[in-house]
């Protein structure tokens, strides 16, 4: 994919992104309401992994190119909120912290005092980490990164947890599990209501450049 440069660009990635999960996870309510009797469960089981994997692929997904559109705004450091400019200087904040050298140290400062007027640049590459267990708690970690606040999920944190991220986790470790095609169906449309505001939310947030600090 190319760089997100316009809202456009970054429009028509989210849409992508949403709109091939979107079918897959119809299809998966579709094979599992159409299964036999004696395939339901089966269905269900294989269903729910992929049910997680769209919920963890999503939130990081769309989160990365947020950041990429933010940082191909051509901003200074100064004129972006606080969460973001911690994605460019964070390597540096570590230096300072770790290092026992005052020169490094000195460095740093220098860095951190001076930089704030240059062109921000983010550090994309590995920048949101789902840790490979999207849970509420690391979603939350990740929405507050890139300024989205997260009251509105707070309570689908149990469902999240509890009722996909667990079941996932049972499955994957050869577990049984047994979950009826009803509550599968119920699953699917609370996640898919969760990645259309996570979607919304981004949206919102740069039509309303909520990125940029408060003058």
């Amino acid at each position: 994919m190319s760089k997100i440069r316009t809202i456009n660009q970054l429009q028509n990635a989210l849409d992508s992104e949403f709109s091939w999960r979107l079918k897959e996870i119809a299809n998966l309510k579709i094979v599992v309401r159409t299964s036999e009797n004696l395939n339901k469960k089966t269905a269900v089981r294989a269903a729910i992994p992929l049910l997680y994997g769209h919920w963890e692929g999503f939130v990081k997904n769309a989160s990365t190119y947020y950041l990429e559109f933010v940082n191909g705004q051509s901003l200074t450091y100064r004129k972006l909120k606080s969460c973001f400019v911690v994605f460019g200087v964070k390597r540096k904040i570590n230096d300072l912290v770790s290092s026992k050298n005052s020169n490094v140290s000195i460095s740093t400062l220098e860095f951190l005092r001076d930089e704030l007027d240059e062109r921000a640049k983010l550090k994309i590459e590995s920048a949101i980490r789902t840790e490979f267990n999207l849970s509420s708690k690391v979603f939350a970690n990740i929405a507050n990164s890139i300024g989205i606040n997260t009251q509105a999920y707070e309570s689908r944190y149990h469902l999240i947890d509890e009722s996909l991220l667990n079941r996932r986790n049972y499955i994957a470790h050869g577990e049984y599990l047994d979950v009826d095609s009803e509550g599968f169906r119920e699953l699917a449309d609370e996640i898919l209501f969760l990645l259309r505001s996570y979607k919304t939310d981004i949206e919102n947030a740069v039509s309303l450049e909520e990125y940029k600090i408060s003058a």
